[in-house]
């Protein structure tokens, strides 16, 4: 059987790729292993500067795979504690698991990104969309929230009443809204969306590898800190930064008016 999840390194730039088209990549328990899999092991690569996140088929994710959400209670039986320790040890892994990468990851969402499939798009750091791409909160469809941290996500990105429009009606809204919303920076047509994605990589690649990370770092620590405490994160990180040859090659090249060249110290 096919890889669920596909992964491929070209330079510093890791494509990570949902590889279960004929589910439209819904958020099976294969898929969601593999997925954590595939993040851990970019984040484990100090060669690694960026991730693409792309998806096989005609969907980005139709989110949780209702077959295996049905059978907890129709055929398992499952009890509420073994159904919290089912998303505890399931699912809930992947937003940890991008919660804790170190890199920047872009999503090139194409198709529909529905449910957990829109949840999994906003764990990314950039969004791109095809434009026939489509976004939704759908779990007050089939009477259950977001299991996935979507209630967390959706509100930092695209504000509190945006976000509660898309929890509460479960709305599907198009590439054009979503970019109004701010749920995406961009939308292309579809057969640019990878080659956008890529485009966009290669200028996060372009630039010093070490501060590729701490710039991560300061952007996803700043959700949770004072300004104050964000300042002084910012200040000894840059003591670090400054003392590095990126640094200093990457101000004698822009003086030089050459490309510069990192060597990631």
């Amino acid at each position: 059987m096919a890889d669920v999840v596909l992964y491929e390194k070209n330079d510093r730039i890791v494509t990570i790729t949902l590889n279960k088209p004929e589910t439209r990549n819904a958020l099976s328990k294969d898929l969601c292993e593999a997925l954590v899999d595939a993040i851990n092991k970019a984040d484990a690569d100090a060669g690694v500067s960026c991730v693409v996140l792309a998806a096989n088929g005609k969907s980005f994710s139709s989110g949780g795979n209702l077959h295996e959400i049905k059978a907890m209670t129709a055929e398992q039986n499952m009890t509420p504690l073994e159904i919290e320790n089912w998303y505890k040890t399931g699912i809930q892994r992947i937003p940890l698991a991008f919660s804790q990468i170190s890199v920047p990851v872009i999503a090139a969402v194409n198709g529909h990104a529905i449910g957990a499939g829109n949840d999994l798009s906003t764990m990314c750091d950039i969004r791109i969309a095809g434009e026939d791409a489509i976004f939704a909160e759908s779990f007050l469809r089939v009477g259950i929230i977001p299991g996935d941290g979507g209630a967390w996500l959706l509100p930092r990105i695209i504000g509190q009443a945006r976000a509660n429009q898309m929890l509460f009606t479960g709305e599907f809204i198009d590439a054009a809204k979503a970019l109004d919303y701010g749920l995406v920076s961009e939308v292309v047509t579809n057969d640019k969306l990878l080659e956008r994605a890529y485009e966009l990589a290669e200028m996060v690649v372009g630039l010093p590898p070490l501060a590729i990370r701490k710039t991560k770092e300061l952007v996803r620590t700043a959700q949770s800190v004072t300004l104050k405490e964000n300042l002084d994160q910012a200040a000894l990180f840059q003591g670090v930064l400054q003392q590095l040859d990126d640094h200093r090659e990457a101000i004698d090249a822009i003086l030089e008016k050459r490309k510069p060249v990192f060597k990631g110290a």
